[in-house]
C-alpha cells in the first residue's frame, strides 16, 4: 500500500510579524502572556482561543505558586487551638499581600482577554456580564471554548 504524503504544514507566523490589533492563531505559551500584558487594558479587536488559554494557564500556575508560598511562610509560627481551629504565621499574610497585588494586577488584563476572546468568536463582550447571573459563568466558559469565526473581525480595528 502506498501512503500518500499530505501537504507539508504551514510553517508557523512569528508573533512578532502579527500586529496586536489581530488575533495570534496558533500562540505559543510565551507570545500568549507577553501579548497580555502589552495589550494590558484593551478590549477591543479579538484574541485566538490559544492566546486566552495560554493566559489561563500562566494565571492559574501563577496563583498556585502564590498559594503555596503563602502554605510555606505561614506554616512557621502557625498555632492550633484546642478546638482544632488553626491560625497561620505571620509570613501567611507577606504571601497574602502578593496574591492580593497579583489578583488586582491582572484582573483588568484577564477582563480584556476575555473580551477580546468573545469578539473572535463573533459574540459581543458584554457577554461577560453573562458571569453575574445563575449558570451564566459556565455560558461563558463555553462561549471561550467556541471556534473563531471569520465574522469577529468587524471587531478588529486595525492601526495605521
Amino acid at each position: 500500500m502506498s501512503y500518500e504524503n499530505p501537504a507539508p504544514p504551514v510553517p508557523p507566523v512569528a508573533a512578532e510579524a502579527v500586529p496586536l490589533w489581530a488575533p495570534l492563531y496558533g500562540a505559543s505559551f510565551g507570545a500568549a502572556v507577553k501579548r497580555v500584558f502589552r495589550k494590558y487594558a484593551d478590549f477591543t479587536g479579538r484574541a485566538s482561543r490559544s492566546e486566552y488559554w495560554w493566559w489561563i494557564l500562566f494565571s492559574a500556575l501563577v496563583g498556585i505558586v502564590l498559594e503555596a508560598l503563602a502554605l510555606v511562610l505561614g506554616l512557621p509560627g502557625s498555632t492550633v487551638s484546642a478546638d482544632g481551629s488553626s491560625q497561620p504565621g505571620p509570613g501567611f499574610w507577606v504571601a497574602g499581600v502578593l496574591i492580593l497585588v497579583w489578583i488586582l494586577g491582572t484582573i483588568v488584563p484577564h477582563l480584556a482577554i476575555l473580551w477580546r476572546r468573545l469578539h473572535d468568536a463573533n459574540l459581543a463582550g458584554p457577554f461577560f456580564f453573562l458571569t453575574f447571573v445563575p449558570f451564566g459563568s459556565l455560558v461563558v466558559f463555553i462561549f471561550t471554548l467556541l471556534p473563531s469565526k471569520p465574522e469577529g473581525a468587524r471587531f478588529d480595528r486595525p492601526h495605521a
